[in-house]
């Protein structure tokens, strides 16, 4: 059995509820002239690629800057009427494009892409996440992401155009359940 057909079989259940391709990671355009600090604040999730760690409903994620640079990241979500949270740690990977950061919710973990291809600030921004294992395969994420819990369906479809447009196989793309939810 070849090294590479082993490290397949190896990984793929790793990867089986996340959204995977054959090849490496496509390699959309960012934001240009981002501004982070506009950016911070309150995201609902519209729509997505499924993730093994995004079950639930009424998922929403909470930017805010530490004392330390860093940005902390408050994401929390509704499964089994329990409301379930999860602290991570953002950073500006280069500062010549803030708008590429890294996400990382574990010390023991590396930090995961999040692209931010598009946003206004006040109502919209699309986000993009790829890994490549050995340029063999991918796995990605994408996240249309609103500033209140419901766009209106000409904002979703011009967000999945553009994803589109980049490369980006929306085949297992789901909108979120943001019904019944408690703003906290």
């Amino acid at each position: 059995m070849s090294a590479v057909y082993l490290l397949l079989l190896l990984l793929l259940p790793l990867v089986s509820a996340q959204t995977y391709h054959w090849g490496g990671c496509p390699a959309p355009k960012v934001q240009p002239n981002f501004n982070l600090p506009q950016y911070m604040g309150r995201w609902y999730e519209i729509e997505k690629l499924p993730s093994t760690y995004e079950r639930g409903k009424c998922i929403e994620a909470n930017y805010a800057f530490r004392k330390d640079g860093t940005i902390q990241v408050l994401a929390s979500r509704l499964r089994k009427d329990k409301v379930r949270l999860a602290e991570g740690t953002a950073v500006v990977q280069d500062q010549r494009e803030p708008s590429r950061l890294g996400v990382s919710f574990s010390y023991f973990t590396p930090y995961s892409p999040y692209l931010v291809l598009t946003t206004d600030y006040t109502s919209l921004s699309v986000v993009y996440s790829c890994t490549s294992i050995l340029n063999i395969f991918h796995y990605d994420y994408a996240w249309v992401l609103g500033r209140s819990r419901f766009l209106p369906w000409e904002t979703v479809r011009y967000a999945e155009q553009l994803l589109t447009d980049e490369g980006i196989d929306l085949y297992r793309m789901k909108p979120t359940d943001q019904t019944g939810c408690k703003d906290t």
